[in-house]
């Protein structure tokens, strides 16, 4: 992804672990799918909802200027929907990866000092995240008949 994107990767869920080795040679396609489309969610919710990083960290209020340009529709992150409907994730062999093609999604993910632009990161996985994902893996594990 050309704009900005997040690398999951699954290996030190203990309990993962275990499973994955009962099932041998184990295809993790489908799973990975479930867990990128949970992770574009929690982005989603990121931006819609709780305006702030993974970390916890409030997200910067625009400037003086910035603002007055915005109308009573648009928020942080959100102005007619653009980068929130540009989220994807791609899984490829067993890894996958979520984010936005959109060029400008890299500077509201990182910022931009040149042109004193804050970072709003709005990739990455809080600790509810990620133990929203582990629920999700030991689930789907469940399902699909494989033990802990």
């Amino acid at each position: 992804m050309a704009g900005a994107g997040i690398h999951i990767d699954l290996s030190g869920i203990k309990a993962l672990e275990r499973r994955l080795a009962a099932l041998g040679g184990f295809d993790a396609g489908d799973l990975l799918d479930v867990i990128g489309a949970q992770v574009e969610s929690q982005a989603r919710r990121r931006i819609s909802e709780e305006k702030q990083a993974p970390d916890g960290a409030a997200w910067p209020n625009w400037s003086e200027e910035y603002a007055a340009t915005r109308h009573s529709g648009h928020s942080l992150l959100e102005g007619e929907g653009d980068l929130i409907g540009s989220l994807d994730h791609v899984v490829s062999g067993n890894e996958v990866e979520i984010g936005s093609n959109l060029i400008y999604a890299a500077t509201h993910q990182f910022g931009d000092e040149e042109r004193n632009i804050q970072a709003r990161p709005y990739l990455g996985l809080s600790a509810g995240d990620e133990a929203e994902i582990e629920r999700t893996i030991l689930d789907w594990f469940r399902e699909i008949g494989v033990g802990a």
